[in-house]
């Protein structure tokens, strides 16, 4: 589901309350050029820096970082090659506007409980392709597993409970109301599921797949308002990205938001 993502390019004064991280930014920058004398040499600065805005949300160069390492847990992004960080911004600057968007509508019946997380972060021991080696369904797998990708155990569960009030929070605003008439389900079988089959081969009846049908119309048509609404969040809203080198190649261009 990825839709054109309008992003201006421009140079923008920081709000009042971030001016605090430009100053720190700036100032570790200056230490780290400065001649090393002797307590420089024993306290290395870290250097952090804003990368984004979403609607005034501060996007950094570490969330990109994060993002990266968290890649590993998509087993669905597998064959899309390692994940750059334009990609990765692209992500967050989404996921961005889908949360704010959530906290707007105060849509508090999307939220997972923890049992729910739980029960995810045990599938994904059992299932995920890149755990194999490590034997993630064991503890000690696991950790070995965090600890080869940077992660920690409650940032995993952070990024699980986002990625399952996403799928909640679509569920209830674009599935409830969408009906899957007969005609539909009988047009899908005969024009697209039956030309698959080769001479020869059993044909299943089409009571035997019509409650697979329907959930496949239903999920494109899901797909389709997820898409438009997705599109409208990212026209409606104010993105500047800084950093030049982070433009995302034929996405650039006037946005609304102002």
């Amino acid at each position: 589901m990825r839709t054109p993502l309008p992003i201006r390019m421009k140079i923008v004064p920081l709000p009042a309350g971030l001016c605090w991280l430009a100053i720190l930014c700036c100032a570790a920058a200056a230490t780290a050029q400065a001649p090393p004398g002797p307590a420089a040499q024993s306290a290395p600065v870290v250097l952090d820096r804003v990368v984004a805005f979403v609607n005034q949300r501060v996007i950094l160069a570490s969330d990109l970082d994060e993002e990266i390492r968290l890649s590993v847990l998509n087993a669905g992004d597998l064959g899309q090659g390692e994940l750059t960080r334009q990609r990765a911004l692209e992500q967050l600057i989404s996921r961005s506007l889908m949360e704010q968007q959530i906290r707007k509508e105060d849509a508090q019946a999307a939220e997972p409980s923890q049992s729910e997380v739980d029960a995810r972060l045990a599938e994904l021991r059992k299932e995920l392709p890149a755990c194999v080696h490590e034997d993630c369904a064991t503890d000690a797998g696991w950790k070995a597993f965090l600890a080869a990708h940077n992660l920690t155990p409650e940032r995993v569960n952070a990024y699980l409970r986002y990625r399952l009030e996403i799928l909640r929070f679509i569920e209830l605003r674009f599935r409830q109301g969408i009906g899957i008439s007969q005609e539909e389900v009988a047009r899908y079988y005969n024009k697209t599921l039956l030309p698959q089959y080769k001479p020869g081969e059993t044909i299943p009846s089409l009571e035997q797949v019509a409650p697979r049908i329907q959930e496949i119309l239903l999920e494109q048509q899901v797909n389709v308002l997820f898409d438009n609404w997705l599109a409208n969040l990212r026209q409606q809203g104010d993105v500047e990205i800084l950093d030049p080198d982070l433009e995302i190649p034929g996405k650039t261009g006037s946005g609304g938001g102002q």
